[in-house]
């Protein structure tokens, strides 16, 4: 028999699969933010960055041509660059020496010219987030219709509110799923307004653009410009090195929606127990001992993700302090985390929508659980309605001691009320219905559903 492996054995080198990521396995982040993405984004970059100084006449037509060509991701080795990044502390050193190279004698010096290595690992960071961010903003706007449809649906569905996990006095399922949907319009707003402002970075060595001057560009603005067009980014007013205002801000987006989405699947969870069935997955999954399950996965894994992004937001929050014009440490510990932020709210958005779209309501669970306190659940209506008639003080005292018997008598505070000889004039049927106790949830479902 094969002895297990010692562990001190080096283990062969392997792509990023997501075995222990069932979060964001298979989905399209899973693709945007792949090595082999980070490579395309990192040679976009380069390639963007001579084209542009083409365009301005600072480095020939044929240069930007031939480098764009050379640039083709299959030419490249990712564990290579992975490995030969150690020495500079970045894979943009080993890869500018592989796409001299592949540019050739005449047109390699054209490629990198004026900038440094964190120009383009920010500027792909950049490219990535915006490639992974149109996915996460189709699956939001999959999730909000759903819930829009849900909360249509249920406008006038009561259930159980509950407040400190106890039962509190009756809403409608329509007015949560509209909540849910309100939550998931925030995280698209943040998402889409920092989607759309994620910036270029050129700098240069120390953030003063010296070496393009001398290069011939003439204009910090018109330089800055036509590098973020050709790479198709927004224009940043300053280099970036140290001012970490872009990657805050994708920080504070993606934790939201991550924790925005998993506020709906908390709520799922929560409502999909045995005991209280007012919920279920379209398809639950299965147990690897218990046949009888059908366990909410999606729910699971995108209030997974919700745990994990506030921690990973916090390390790309305390990056913002880098010293000088650029740090040793503070930069470098961001992109992992912010990969990581990427994968878990790509990966928790795609579940999230078909979550919400298959996502099935049992108004007869909710009805029943409504029951399940003896009508308690509408003491708050009964107090406001008995006080006039039979004083505060005594509505109070009333109430408290059918309450008593209703729990130790296993009696409906219907049956109670309607013994009292004081309370004989009083549409009890009305009073004591939890369903005619909702407030106003109906008109705020509707208002909710006004917004697009």
């Amino acid at each position: 028999m094969t002895p297990p492996p010692s562990g001190r054995e080096t283990p062969p080198q392997e792509d990023d699969t997501g075995l222990l990521a069932p979060g964001w396995a298979g989905t399209p982040a899973a693709a945007a933010t792949s090595d082999s993405a980070y490579l395309r984004a990192l040679l976009d970059a380069e390639t963007a960055l001579t084209r542009a100084q083409a365009g301005l006449g600072l480095a020939p037509a044929a240069a930007a041509a031939a480098v764009t060509e050379a640039a083709d991701p299959a030419r490249f080795d990712v564990r290579s660059l992975a490995e030969r990044a150690r020495a500079g502390g970045n894979p943009v050193i080993p890869l500018v020496a592989d796409l001299t190279k592949a540019a050739g004698e005449e047109h390699g010096p054209y490629v990198h010219r004026g900038a440094t290595s964190q120009d383009i690992m920010d500027t792909a960071a950049m490219l990535v987030a915006a490639r992974t961010l149109g996915p996460v903003l189709d699956d939001l706007g999959r999730t909000e219709r759903a819930l829009a449809r849900l909360a249509a649906g249920h406008r006038d569905t009561p259930m159980p509110g509950r407040t400190l996990t106890q039962h509190a006095v009756p809403t409608t399922f329509g007015l949560k799923a509209a909540g849910w949907r309100s939550l998931v319009l925030d995280a698209r707003d943040r998402v889409r307004r920092v989607r759309d402002s994620l910036p270029a970075q050129l700098g240069g060595a120390a953030g003063t653009l010296a070496a393009f001057r001398a290069y011939g560009a003439v204009d910090a603005a018109a330089l800055t410009g036509a590098y973020a067009r050709e790479v198709g980014l927004a224009a940043p007013a300053l280099p970036w090195h140290t001012l970490r205002t872009p990657v805050a801000d994708l920080a504070g987006c993606l934790a939201f929606a991550a924790g925005a989405l998993g506020k709906l699947a908390a709520d799922v969870l929560t409502l999909s127990r045995t005991e209280t069935g007012e919920l279920t997955e379209g398809r639950g999954g299965g147990s690897s001992a218990m046949p009888h399950k059908a366990n909410p996965v999606r729910s699971t894994l995108v209030a997974a993700a919700a745990r994990r992004a506030p921690q990973l937001a916090a390390t790309l929050y305390g990056s913002l302090a880098a010293e000088d014009e650029r740090p040793a440490g503070a930069w470098h510990a961001e992109w992992e985390p912010l990969r990581d932020l990427l994968r878990l709210v790509g990966g928790a958005a795609a579940h999230a929508a078909v979550l919400a779209e298959e996502l099935r309501a049992h108004p007869g669970a909710m009805r029943r659980n409504l029951d399940i306190t003896r009508g308690l659940i509408v003491s708050e209506r009964l107090s406001a309605a008995l006080a006039p008639v039979l004083g505060r003080a005594r509505a109070k005292e009333l109430l408290t001691e059918l309450a008593r018997r209703a729990h130790e008598e296993d009696r409906p505070l219907r049956e109670l009320l309607a013994g009292q000889p004081e309370l004989r004039e009083a549409d009890l049927d009305d009073l004591t219905d939890p369903a005619r106790y909702t407030g106003f949830a109906g008109a705020l479902t509707d208002r909710a559903l006004e917004r697009r």
